[in-house]
C-alpha cells in the first residue's frame, strides 16, 4: 500500500469511529498491508485485496479473551 492509499485509508477511519488518534502505518517490507494503532497500541492489520482491478480492504482486529471485561449477567 502505498502512501497516498494509507493516507485515504487513516482519514476514512478516523472519520468513521470519530477518533482522531487512529494512525494507519507502512508495514516494513509488505506492500499488500498496513498496520493500525490507536495511540501507541497496535490493535490491528489492514489487508488490500485486488481481485481483477476491484480493490478492497479487510480490517483484522484479534481480541484476547484477558482483555474483556467481567460483565455482570442479567436474569
Amino acid at each position: 500500500m502505498d502512501t497516498s492509499e494509507v493516507s485515504r485509508i487513516q482519514k476514512y477511519l478516523r472519520d468513521l469511529f470519530r477518533l482522531d488518534t487512529i494512525e494507519v502505518r507502512q508495514r516494513p517490507q509488505k506492500d499488500d498491508s498496513s498496520e493500525v494503532y490507536i495511540g501507541d497500541e497496535f490493535i490491528g492489520v489492514i489487508f488490500r485485496d485486488d481481485d481483477e482491478g476491484e480493490v478492497s480492504y479487510a480490517f483484522n482486529m484479534a481480541i484476547l479473551e484477558v482483555d474483556l471485561p467481567v460483565v455482570a449477567e442479567v436474569s
